[in-house]
């Protein structure tokens, strides 16, 4: 085998799982995010004496 071969390959392989594993860190910061965003919001209604949103 080419080392040209072998880096083609390990392109076409390496892609696909970083474009998976950007999906994936993209979608777990957003819950993350979403959390720490409805904890702060909690934290705000009990110091401003307000029932928390259902």
């Amino acid at each position: 085998m080419y080392i040209g071969d072998i880096i083609y390959l390990l392109f076409t392989i390496l892609i696909p799982i970083v474009f998976i594993a950007a999906i994936i860190f993209f979608v777990r910061s957003s819950k993350k995010r979403k959390e720490q965003l409805d904890r702060i919001e909690k934290k705000l209604d009990k110091v401003s004496g307000q029932a928390p949103k259902q």
